[in-house]
C-alpha cells in the first residue's frame, strides 16, 4: 500500500539512456513539471527506497546507501515495501509529496536523488565530484577501522576539498573524530563547527562539538553541546554512545569539583 495519497511518478534515468530525442525532450519536460512541488511547494520530511525482492536484484540497497550518505540530517532516509511499478525500479518515493522516482539503480541516479533537492543546478560533473568524495570517505572509514588515523585524515581532506553537494557534513564530522584521537583538539572542534555550520541540526555534529570540549577540558561547553543533542533527538538519551559521554562528562566534571549541572 503506497504511504501517501497523492502520487506521481518520474524517471531518473538520464538522457543517455533514451534512444528517441523527442521522447528525451517530453521526459525531461514532465521531470521539471512534476518536481516543482518538491523544492517549492512541500518539503520533504523523508526518503523511502524501495527494499522489496524486485527492486532488491536492482540495486536498491546500493541506492538507499547513497541516498543516506549524500542527504542532509533533516531528511530521513529509509526501506521501504514495494511501491509499485516494479519493472521500473529501483523506486524512490519523497514524503510527504508522493512522488516516486524511478530506475534509481545507478550510483549516479541515486545521487540525482538528493541533486534535486538542492537550490543549484546540479550537473553531470557535480554528481561525479559527489561521488569521487563519497569513495574517499569511505576509504577514509576503512583507514579508521584500522587505526590509521593519519591516512585516514589525508583522504577525508581530499574529499573536504572536492566540495560535494551532498553529505559534506558527514566529511567534516568523520575528520573531527579523526583528529580528536590524533590529539588535535582545535582542529576537531573547528571540523565539528563546519559541520554545525552546513547542518544546524546535526546531532553527530553537536556530540564531536561536545568531545572535542572535554578534550580541552572546557566541561560546561560540553555540557551544553551535548545538551543540544538532546533537544533535537531526545530518544538519544537511551544510546550507548551518548550514555558513555554524559558518564566521561560526569567523572570530568566530579574531579574538578564541578557537580554535573550545578556549575
Amino acid at each position: 500500500m503506497l504511504l501517501c495519497n497523492h502520487v506521481q511518478f518520474v524517471d531518473c534515468l538520464p538522457s543517455s539512456s533514451y534512444n528517441s530525442t523527442n521522447n528525451y525532450k517530453k521526459m525531461k519536460k514532465k521531470v521539471r513539471k512534476k518536481l516543482h512541488p518538491v523544492s517549492t511547494v512541500a518539503k520533504t520530511e523523508e526518503i523511502r527506497v524501495c527494499t522489496n525482492r524486485t527492486c532488491r536484484r536492482q540495486g536498491s540497497f546500493q541506492t538507499l546507501e547513497i541516498i543516506k550518505d549524500l542527504s542532509p540530517p533533516n531528511i530521513s532516509v529509509n526501506s521501504s515495501g514495494c511501491l509499485g511499478r516494479c519493472g521500473a525500479g529501483p523506486n524512490v518515493v519523497f514524503l510527504p509529496q508522493g512522488i516516486i522516482v524511478g530506475h534509481c539503480g545507478t550510483a549516479a541516479s541515486a545521487a540525482r536523488v538528493i541533486a534535486r533537492h538542492s537550490d543549484d543546478a546540479i550537473d553531470d560533473a557535480a554528481i561525479r565530484n559527489a561521488l569521487d568524495a563519497l569513495a574517499l570517505r569511505k576509504r577514509a572509514e576503512a583507514e579508521i577501522d584500522q587505526a590509521n588515523f593519519s591516512q585516514a585524515e589525508i583522504l577525508l581532506s581530499q574529499a573536504i576539498h572536492l566540495k560535494s553537494f551532498g553529505g559534506l557534513h558527514n566529511m567534516y564530522k568523520y575528520r573531527s573524530c579523526v583528529r580528536l584521537a590524533m590529539g588535535n583538539y582545535s582542529g576537531a572542534l573547528e571540523d565539528a563547527h563546519e559541520a554545525l555550520n552546513l547542518a544546524p541540526q546535526y546531532v553527530e555534529g553537536y556530540m564531536c562539538e561536545g568531545d572535542a570540549l572535554v578534550a580541552m577540558e572546557q566541561y560546561d561547553a560540553a555540557e551544553k553541546s551535548y545538551s543540544l543533542c538532546l533537544e533535537i533527538d531526545p530518544t538519544i538519551r537511551h544510546s550507548k554512545p551518548f550514555k558513555s559521554r554524559v558518564a566521561k562528562l560526569q567523572e570530568k566534571l566530579i574531579g574538578a569539583n564541578m557537580p554535573y549541572g550545578q556549575q
